[in-house]
């Protein structure tokens, strides 16, 4: 499954990924990871949320997000869900790859029963059709 919560630079999107995660890992039976373009986040996050800033390894574009994704997936059968901050920044994705990545990490949810939760940075009339099916808040 793949959520997506879309709004423009500046409306808010963190504070929403950021309560979604600190009110899902109350309940979670497994692992949850955090995915971001730094550790300015790293108070805000319960200490069992485990934070990747994504800067901190040599990812360039798509596929080798993709890759990365894959890696941290293979690396916790207990992974219950990732959740994505700055989803176009820290993957290296244009606008004309945003339906291949949304496709392949659905491939990878249903595959690996984990769940993406992504914040981009885009209004809604911005993105395709593909992301926008998957959209649960939109600022």
């Amino acid at each position: 499954m793949i959520e997506i919560i879309a709004g423009e630079k500046g409306k808010g999107k963190t504070k929403h990924l950021l309560d979604k995660v600190n009110e899902e890992i109350k309940a979670a039976n497994g692992n949850i990871v955090y995915l971001d373009k730094s550790h300015k986040h790293m108070y805000e996050l319960s200490n069992k949320v485990r934070l990747i800033n994504v800067k901190d390894y040599p990812v360039s574009n798509c596929d080798e997000f993709l890759g990365f994704i894959c890696g941290i997936v293979s690396q916790d059968n207990d992974l219950e869900a990732m959740y994505l901050d700055s989803f176009l920044t820290i993957s290296s994705i244009s606008d004309e790859q945003i339906c291949h990545a949304i496709e392949k990490l659905d491939i990878i949810s249903e595959t690996y029963n984990v769940k993406f939760v992504l914040s981009v940075s885009k209004s809604e009339k911005d993105l395709p059709d593909c992301a926008k099916a998957k959209i649960i808040l939109s600022l």
